[in-house]
């Protein structure tokens, strides 16, 4: 075997075609790599005897979008596991290229000891020792000769062990004795089918039923959903066949979680950095509410330019994260100095948004038009970064007009809702200094009758 461009290995059985398309601007036709695929796979249909058939035009790829582990003892079992993933795969008009590495079919003859095997104390594997060194020969010795080494093997003529008839007639030496017994006395040899290689993870069998996935037509989450849905209920008929999904099912639950950490370290990390030069707990949650609205804004400029939510767009909400603050915060500031200065809250609020509004325009529009140009490239290169650029773009031009806003709307709120809560814990606290209490309230550990009256 050798190795081909692409890094493959090359063996008789195996083939390949890879084809390069010309980049997007030199194209006369705007037809895509992915579309090239499906025709091409609808025009070539299923062959007949071929093993596994892959069509993809991906540039980047490390697994196959569905892919279901299944896991167990019994690979029989699991084997009739796989032929109904299989099946039910087919249901999907958006699924192709179906494949699983269950390598069965492979005849073999089975030994099954006899009662009176063990009444003359032979276990199966001095049963199939002895079979093995018929059939298969015995190894007597080794001759060197120059630089070569031949083994002499001792086994059966051919005559001897070409059928199953003759495998039944082969003696049998009892252990500890020169007696012998034919082979059809003590053991029953029947045929089978076993797969040609077995695949472990934590000392279980494993198979892979692994499919490709048109994402511009189908609704992967939901199809996994689906499935997971169609194996619970085969479960129930095999108990002791499990199944995990893996592949990019796997990867995209890896990263969401990773993309969760990061989120809390990063939300943690701001409130950290607001609450230290504002000298206070909530205005920093202040500033930060304009964080959802942002991400809303990224929602919608997705849909205004057609595209669809990736990785890449949640690694732009991420970065969005850190960004929008900047308003919200220029904002906060000028009101904590208008209040410093003596100024009634409703004109601080006032003041702070006509003042502040030129600022916070001129930072979201400058920042928003830096990423203009690669919105607008046309080259594939532009196009793995334009699902992060742009949550970054729009999301920072909704937050601006938000922000001018909700961000006073929230101030007022939260002074409101401050003075309230210390008129209402002053007026607690008075109510219990003068004994004002519900009739049956009682402190606790005094006497019922030890407690102090209303004053008069």
């Amino acid at each position: 075997a050798t190795s081909g461009s692409s890094g493959r290995t090359i063996r008789p059985n195996v083939g390949g075609v890879q084809a390069e398309i010309q980049i997007a601007e030199k194209r006369k036709i705007d037809v895509g790599g992915r579309q090239i695929a499906r025709e091409v796979r609808q025009l070539i249909g299923d062959i007949p005897g071929a093993q596994s058939l892959s069509i993809r035009a991906d540039v980047f790829r490390a697994q196959a979008p569905i892919n279901v582990q299944l896991s167990g003892g019994d690979t029989q079992r699991m084997s009739e596991v796989v032929g109904l993933l299989r099946e039910k795969f087919k249901e999907y008009p958006e699924i192709y290229d179906i494949q699983d590495n269950y390598s069965g079919g492979k005849e073999e003859l089975k030994l099954a000891l006899k009662p009176r095997a063990s009444a003359l104390g032979l276990s199966l594997n001095d049963v199939a020792q002895q079979v093995r060194h018929a059939v298969f020969g015995f190894q007597a010795q080794r001759i060197q000769r120059g630089r070569d080494e031949l083994r002499v093997m001792v086994r059966y003529p051919i005559e001897y062990r070409s059928s199953v008839e003759d495998l039944n007639q082969l003696p049998i030496r009892i252990k500890g004795s020169s007696k012998e017994v034919l082979l059809s006395e003590i053991a029953v040899v029947s045929p089978s089918e076993s797969p040609s290689a077995l695949y472990r993870i934590d000392r279980k069998s494993v198979l892979n039923v692994t499919a490709d996935v048109d994402k511009e037509i189908a609704n992967v989450p939901a199809i996994i959903r689906d499935l997971d849905n169609y194996l619970q209920s085969v479960q129930q008929n095999y108990p002791d066949v499990q199944y995990a999904f893996e592949g990019e099912a796997e990867e995209q639950a890896e990263t969401n979680a990773r993309m969760l950490l990061g989120l809390a370290i990063v939300l943690a990390a701001i409130y950290a950095l607001l609450a230290i030069p504002l000298k206070s707990y909530g205005q920093p949650l202040l500033v930060m509410s304009i964080i959802p609205f942002s991400v809303v804004g990224a929602i919608l400029g997705h849909m205004i330019t057609f595209q669809d939510l990736s990785s890449l767009s949640l690694f732009g909400m991420l970065a969005l994260v850190g960004v929008v603050v900047n308003d919200s915060l220029v904002l906060v500031d000028f009101i904590n100095k208008r209040r410093a200065a003596g100024v009634e809250i409703m004109q601080a609020v006032l003041s702070a948004g006509a003042t502040r509004f030129r600022p916070v325009l001129l930072t979201s529009l400058t920042t928003f038009a830096g990423v203009v140009p690669l919105l607008l490239d046309p080259s594939q290169q532009a196009k793995w970064l334009k699902p992060m650029v742009t949550s970054l773009g729009f999301g920072i031009l909704f937050a601006t007009v938000i922000t001018l806003i909700i961000v006073p709307i929230n101030y007022i709120v939260a002074r409101n809702f401050k003075y309230a809560m210390i008129a209402l814990w002053s007026r607690w606290l008075d109510y219990w200094n003068r004994g004002d209490r519900i009739p049956g309230d009682q402190v606790p550990g005094t006497p019922l009758a030890d407690r102090p009256g209303p004053e008069k």
